[in-house]
């Protein structure tokens, strides 16, 4: 029978797995399928650091004594950095592939040559007020380069922010023309940081209030989809993390986020609907 510490990798393994088939179930990104599973992140990896630190000789303890004598504290989720351990060469190639229907028409973006130094200043007015963003080329050019190609083009003009996270991950969600969470532009790119700098033991990283990242359906999915971090969000690192959020955007968002979701709920539809009317670059 395989002890406790065993049994403790097994759980964070599943974990992972678990965390990663759920993604791929949801068409864009991270939001419905991590809203339980990001605040179980912090619960479930307490849990099995626990258990992993035990004495394997001891097969069960009881709820009573778990409580009682439970005093070592789980092994704390690092923030996400925001710079790359190395940098990048000077320009980079990106691979932007067709895939489906496009919910709004826009060309596919240039991928040769792409600086990856310098940054691009994005501001998306909206109904319930502006929210400037700065994205930073060092960190994902090509991600940089979709997002300002499709703003170039007005992809996001018009279009509603779909959906508000409360509870366990703290995000709006933002960049479908269709307004249900499972259009795109027509093409989708693979992920950048942190994803191609993470450890693979790290099953976790906290994004934080202030950071922007792409939603995606699995690894090489991105397409138009953003979601702005209005406070600190535990997630795997499986989101490419591309921009700040301004001062004022961020008064915007926790405006937003105090009126909350439809119905009381965690995660939907935001109560007053959140239409970007326009975004343009500085």
């Amino acid at each position: 029978m395989s002890n406790n510490k065993e049994r403790g990798e097994q759980s964070l393994e599943q974990l992972d797995k678990a965390l990663k088939a759920r993604d791929r179930k949801e068409k864009t990104g991270p939001l419905k399928t991590v809203v339980a599973a990001a605040a179980a992140i912090v619960v479930v990896v307490g849990g099995i650091w626990f258990a992993a630190t035990q004495n394997g000789d001891e097969e069960e303890i009881t709820a009573e004594e778990t409580s009682t004598q439970q005093t070592t504290e789980a092994p704390e989720i690092e923030p996400l950095a925001m710079t790359r351990e190395t940098p990048l060469a000077e320009t980079v190639a990106c691979t932007y592939e067709e895939t489906g229907d496009a919910a709004r028409e826009v060309s596919v973006p240039a991928g040769e040559d792409i600086p990856t130094t310098g940054t691009v200043t994005v501001n998306l007015s909206t109904n319930q007020g502006n929210i400037g963003m700065e994205l930073d080329r060092s960190v994902s050019p090509c991600t940089v380069n979709a997002i300002e190609h499709l703003a170039e083009n007005d992809y996001y003009d018009d279009t509603v922010c779909h959906r508000l996270t409360t509870s366990g991950i703290f995000v709006l969600q933002c960049g479908d023309p269709s307004g249900n969470g499972a259009g795109g532009p027509g093409f989708q790119f693979a992920n950048e940081y942190p994803t191609d700098e993470a450890d693979e033991e790290t099953s976790a990283v906290i994004y934080p209030r202030g950071s922007i990242a792409m939603a995606n359906a699995g690894p090489g999915t991105n397409g138009s989809q953003i979601f702005l971090n209005y406070q600190d969000s535990p997630l795997a690192p499986d989101y490419t993390y591309f921009g700040q959020i301004s001062e004022e955007g961020l008064a915007t968002l926790d405006a937003i986020a105090e009126k909350g979701v439809e119905g009381g709920a965690g995660d939907g539809a935001p109560v007053e609907e959140v239409r970007i009317e326009e975004a343009s670059i500085a």
